[in-house]
């Protein structure tokens, strides 16, 4: 029994370290792969189009004329199909009333 107790914590620290390494190698296999020109989202949250790369930052295109500089390592994967456009008809459901001045959080954005 005692061997049992001995032995599941060293079975727990090798399964945890094979883990560990198995992900490190397909994040560098990742950002190996990642090419000038892919679309690609940032682990922020950022849509963009890498324009330049090199060896610990790329630049993206966020919109026309708009470039930001970020860490390679921020990237977290490869956009899949290009952000939908939103339309009048999606957002008019959505739209506050603020005729009366209040605007979506009512007097609260005020102050008052």
């Amino acid at each position: 029994m005692e061997a049992v107790i001995l032995i599941l914590p060293l079975l727990l620290l090798g399964w945890l370290f094979l883990t560990s390494s198995r992900r490190q190698k397909q994040m560098r296999a990742f950002a190996s792969a990642l090419n000038v020109g892919d679309q690609i989202i940032t682990s922020s949250g950022l849509y963009g189009t890498i324009r330049h790369m090199d060896d610990s930052s790329a630049w993206l295109e966020v919109a026309d004329g708009v470039t930001l500089r970020v860490d390679r390592r921020a990237v977290a994967m490869k956009q899949t199909e290009t952000p939908s456009a939103v339309t009048e008809t999606q957002t008019s459901d959505h739209v506050a009333d603020d005729s009366n001045g209040e605007g979506p959080f009512g007097n609260r954005a005020a102050g008052q």
